[in-house]
């Protein structure tokens, strides 16, 4: 094995051996027996490892590589780089929350679908009452030192563990895969939930007297979160963009997009005033059972699968299946989210769906929500990514968020062009997610770099999206708990646009849309100044 080779496989597995369940995310083997280690001890070895790594891979001259070495190179040496950076910062030990970043909601979402022997899992959940003291100690570090959580993350988390403990054994998400396991059940009420009382004890008794209030939400209320914040800009976006200018850019697109709702408005209801205001308060636009959410949310996975050969190469990949959150989760959670299929195929994609409180959850966002979270979304982004054997394991199985998140941005336009929105009301949809990521650059920057304050972020979004109240809480919430990764949805759609209409423009009735989302998908996740020279010198 050649030193590049053997460096991507080192850095393959301190990425994954330090973050377990993010490796069952991806369904890679080898990790379902263990579990993060949150501590600051971890980090600064994790740090020094990688660091090693990146000593040696600066001996390896990209000149003398060919092209997907040359890749690969590139895409390592920002990998290590960024973590680096961002292990240094250690900005996560602020970050208490019940969102999807929250250790409870890790766990909750990872495990019972994790790949791996019963004994793997049985491991782990032996592991999970230390996991949560890790954080506890963790988290009383950061409040030594002055850095705080908010006051609201720390109250979700804790009604977050409340509602876990307060479920019953025989409805516990993590036995569900193990029913009937005497062992798994004495693990979890004799391990787990101890753990979990003492961690909701510390996080009430001595993290909220002391948590920043609604005022203070953003990293730059935080010792080292204003330099911490640019950094995780860098990581997110893979790109050079500072906060005022994606702020900036971020209020163009709120403007410009306020004039499409009208247009689009019209069509629908006749009328072209208050389309947003109807949208986000009109009950008959609800829906009713969370039988009706899985059933829309379905047939538009269907439906993007029958019209996928005409804008896509042919692949061989994974299927990809609905599945409801979890009610543990689903209540401070997002609309959906994707979990990858697992590497050797025993497991298929999934866009997990909430569907909680399904009366207060409105029918024109979940087409679009469904073409974002499987086809042709993350789903077959990331099952192609897989399915590229020729490829190092730490491209097909790592992620950047822009390329990723600006990819099944790009598709909820792109679902419009290849006819599967089922109504006007559909595409609304689609201007309101438009808009909420456009809302994203505004407030995530808004909060954590100018100040803002919760409730202004959310009166933001109020006036500018059709997302419900709800939506948007948890929505600003996950902003709050997960600093500058919501800036990577639109900031990497908007570059892709770029790209193809730069490449429409110069190849004329030369250019193959087909060809475009081959070179877009077929090298792995990729930060986009590595994709823009891919494309340009496809074409050129």
């Amino acid at each position: 094995m050649d030193t590049l080779a053997r460096l991507g496989e080192e850095y393959f597995r301190l990425h994954f051996a330090a973050d377990p369940l993010l490796a069952s995310v991806f369904g890679v083997a080898g990790y379902d027996g263990e579990v993060p280690d949150p501590s600051r001890e971890a980090a600064a070895r994790q740090r020094a490892a990688l660091a090693r790594v990146e000593a040696e891979l600066a001996t390896v001259d990209p000149r003398a590589l060919g092209q997907q070495d040359r890749i690969s190179h590139t895409i390592l040496a920002r990998l290590l780089r960024d973590e680096q950076r961002t292990l240094g910062d250690g900005l996560s030990e602020v970050a208490v929350s019940a969102s999807i970043s929250g250790p409870l909601a890790q766990v909750v979402s990872t495990m019972p679908a994790a790949t791996g022997t019963e004994e793997e899992y049985l491991s782990r959940l032996a592991k999970l009452g230390g996991f949560f003291d890790r954080h506890v100690e963790r988290y009383r570090q950061a409040a030594a030192d002055g850095r705080f959580p908010t006051a609201l993350g720390v109250r979700q988390a804790v009604a977050q563990v409340d509602g876990y403990l307060a479920t019953p054994a025989e409805r516990d998400p993590l036995l569900r895969r193990v029913a009937g396991n005497a062992r798994a059940a004495e693990l979890v009420s004799r391990e787990l939930r101890p753990a979990l009382i003492r961690f909701r004890t510390a996080l009430r008794d001595e993290l909220l007297p002391v948590a920043r209030d609604g005022e203070r939400v953003g990293l730059c209320h935080v010792p080292g979160g204003a330099e911490g914040y640019r950094a995780l800009i860098g990581a997110y976006t893979t790109t050079t963009l500072g906060p005022e200018e994606i702020h900036q850019i971020g209020l163009d697109l709120v403007a410009n997009l306020r004039e499409e709702f009208a247009e689009r408005g019209g069509r629908a209801f006749g009328s072209s005033d208050g389309v947003i205001r109807r949208l986000r308060d009109d009950r008959e636009l609800r829906f009713q059972a969370a039988g009706e959410i899985v059933d829309t949310v379905t047939g538009a996975l269907r439906r993007a699968e029958e019209a996928v050969p005409d804008w896509f190469a042919g692949y061989d990949i994974a299927p990809c299946v609905v599945r409801e959150m979890d009610a543990a989760e689903a209540e401070n959670s997002v609309l959906g989210y994707y979990v990858a299929p697992a590497a050797d195929g025993s497991r298929p994609g999934a866009h997990v769906v909430n569907t909680f409180r399904p009366q207060l959850r409105a029918r024109f966002e979940y087409e679009v929500l469904a073409f974002h979270e499987s086809v042709p979304g993350h789903h077959l982004q990331i099952a192609v990514a897989q399915s590229r054997g020729d490829l190092p394991r730490f491209r097909r199985f790592t992620y950047f968020d822009a390329h990723g998140e600006g990819w099944g941005l790009y598709t909820e336009r792109l679902s419009d062009e290849m006819g599967l929105y089922t109504s006007e009301l559909s595409r609304l949809g689609m201007v309101s997610f438009d808009a909420w990521r456009a809302c994203r650059l505004v407030v995530d920057t808004g909060m954590h770099h100018l100040g803002w304050s919760r409730d202004r972020a959310i009166a933001y979004m109020l006036e500018n999206t059709a997302l419900t109240e709800t939506n948007i809480a948890n929505e600003v919430d996950r902003y709050i708990a997960m600093p500058g990764q919501a800036l990577a949805y639109m900031l990497g759609r908007l570059r892709i646009d770029q790209l193809r209409e730069r490449e429409r423009a110069a190849l004329g009735p030369a250019f193959d849309q087909r060809a475009f989302h081959h070179e877009v998908l077929a090298h792995g996740p990729l930060p986009l100044d590595t994709l823009e020279e891919l494309i340009t010198a496809r074409w050129r």
